[in-house]
């Protein structure tokens, strides 16, 4: 990763270093830039914290050259987006390293991969800040901001970053209008951060997770779209195909008016 040392030098500028710390901090942020550095200086769950420091200090061999970010990862796409991808959290040499959300990780290559045929993204690869990929109507988040252990963030630290989800989501609702949630853990994320934002309860019962799955928000709300996460083991083995992601995002693309 590397950052300006203005990047770094905001980044630090909002330490939060508690579950209150991480309410407070986000109910004032006023915009994303902000958010994304408040995002970047929190330290609120010290296992998380504990992990993704060593993970960047002991690297993997492919990565020993780099400096790996190893802080939380904030959102990447405009701020007038109308798409948001959820997404479960950075991975530990991906977004851990590269500082970016799903990019520098075989799970990454899959999702730009399908952003760029459905033309949502500019070019088909994401490895690294300065790559030049830049995202059209598309934000990219994840319910957990940093890389847990095994991939599996446990509920306290999924309800700790909470606040940081709710608040981005605050902030899209302008032009807000489909989300895709990757992954059962991202589906069962959504439905708290839409009963903050838009004051409305999730429905009863919750709707089931599946690839395809569909709840439309009838206008008020926006609509969400379950999709198989795009980890290697469900691309590898199959479970997942390009061509079922296509079919997402064309569904997608037309949700948000874009065809």
């Amino acid at each position: 990763m590397t950052g300006t040392a203005a990047d770094e030098t905001r980044a630090a500028e909002v330490i939060s270093a508690s579950a209150a710390d991480v309410t407070s901090a986000a109910a004032r942020v006023p915009d994303l830039p902000t958010l994304d550095h408040a995002i970047a200086g929190c330290r609120a769950c010290p296992n998380l914290v504990a992990w993704r420091e060593e993970v960047a200090a002991t690297k993997r061999a492919a990565f020993r050259d780099q400096t790996y970010w190893g802080r939380p990862v904030p959102g990447f796409g405009p701020p007038d987006a109308r798409i948001a991808i959820l997404g479960l959290a950075p991975a530990a040499h991906g977004g851990n390293r590269t500082g970016r959300v799903f990019t520098g990780d075989r799970s990454g290559d899959v999702l730009f991969a399908a952003l760029h045929r459905a033309g949502l993204a500019n070019q088909p690869t994401s490895v690294a800040v300065d790559d030049g990929l830049r995202l059209s109507d598309t934000r990219v988040v994840a319910a957990v901001r940093c890389a847990p252990p095994a991939n599996r963030p446990t509920p306290a630290e999924r309800d700790t970053c909470a606040p940081w989800l709710h608040r981005e989501i605050a902030l899209l609702r302008p032009t807000l209008r489909v989300v895709v949630a990757l992954g059962a853990f991202a589906w069962a994320a959504w439905w708290p951060a839409m009963s903050r934002v838009y004051g409305r309860r999730p429905p009863t019962p919750r709707p089931v997770f599946g690839h395809g799955a569909h709840w439309s928000g009838g206008g008020a709300v926006p609509d969400v779209l379950g999709c198989y996460h795009v980890s290697q083991q469900n691309t590898f083995t199959g479970r997942l195909t390009p061509a079922m992601l296509d079919e997402v995002f064309t569904e997608v693309n037309r949700l948000a008016g874009r065809i």
